[in-house]
């Protein structure tokens, strides 16, 4: 065989033999406190009083627990003449794209102290994303009677600032047999637009819509206000790589459920679909 020839075969079998690049390793979230829909979840334990409220906070399976058919719980609860909340917090970092959950709580039933909530939040983005902050939230707000249970929110809407920007959040109409009952909830976040939707029953999209909400980039700049800090102006706040999901069960500036009995919410499950 001649020495050309030789090489070529050469090459041939080491192009034959060189192997494909190893796959993507994918690594799990590291392991939290719970497992809910996916997702590991730490409580947020605070056993004196801090924002939302300001509240206590059971950093158990006393306050937050899934059941065996994989169903979220969050209780509000008093023990030992104490007052005490839930939160859990997502261990998987959350950015752009569609967060959608499943509630099976009768929310009209639930005292006008109490206040339930699916929110992306960040404690790193104060200053130049105001907390990368978008809600659903549940509550009377203190007001007994009022009809008007959900609250499509983009932070920041009110804090220290003397007025709410009341352009940021909206209560829509619902009517309450649509509550009492199971319905699927979501928020679509992108740079340019917030778009929340909610659902008659336990699937997305679901055939009956609810409710609906957008906010858009040409609505006026904000500052969120905490304390002696002000961020920079925004419109749409952005995620980072530390920004998370909560859901949370607290009670009105802390103040005990004016029926002095515990509350508790039960959430069938939540997903993530990415921008």
């Amino acid at each position: 065989m001649s020495t050309i020839n030789k090489l070529i075969v050469l090459i041939t079998l080491l192009t034959a033999c060189k192997q494909s690049p190893p796959p993507d390793i994918k690594v799990p979230d590291e392991k939290g406190d719970l497992f809910f829909s996916g997702y590991y979840w730490n409580y947020k334990d605070r056993p004196t009083p801090v924002g939302p409220g300001p509240n206590r906070f059971l950093g158990n399976d006393k306050g937050a627990w899934v059941d065996s058919l994989g169903r979220l719980h969050l209780k509000i609860q008093k023990i030992n003449n104490l007052w005490y909340c839930s939160e859990i917090i997502s261990v998987k970092e959350f950015g752009y794209g569609t967060y959608i959950f499943t509630c099976e709580s009768d929310i009209s039933a639930f005292d006008e102290k109490t206040v339930f909530g699916l929110f992306t939040w960040d404690d790193y983005s104060f200053q130049k994303q105001a907390n990368s902050e978008v809600d659903i939230e549940f509550s009377k707000w203190g007001i007994p009677n009022d009809s008007l249970t959900i609250t499509y929110s983009v932070q920041p809407v009110i804090f220290s600032n003397p007025v709410p920007y009341s352009e940021r959040t909206h209560k829509p109409l619902i009517a309450s047999k649509y509550v009492k009952k199971p319905a699927t909830y979501m928020f679509k976040w992108t740079p340019d637009l917030v778009t929340w939707e909610g659902y008659e029953g336990e699937v997305y999209p679901g055939t009956n819509k609810t409710s609906g909400w957008q906010f858009d980039k040409n609505n006026i700049t904000r500052q969120k206000i905490e304390g002696p800090n002000t961020s920079d102006p925004i419109v749409i706040p952005a995620p980072s790589d530390s920004t998370n999901v909560r859901f949370n069960f607290w009670l009105l500036n802390g103040q005990a459920p004016a029926n002095g009995k515990d509350h508790e919410i039960v959430v069938k499950n939540f997903r993530f679909i990415p921008l």
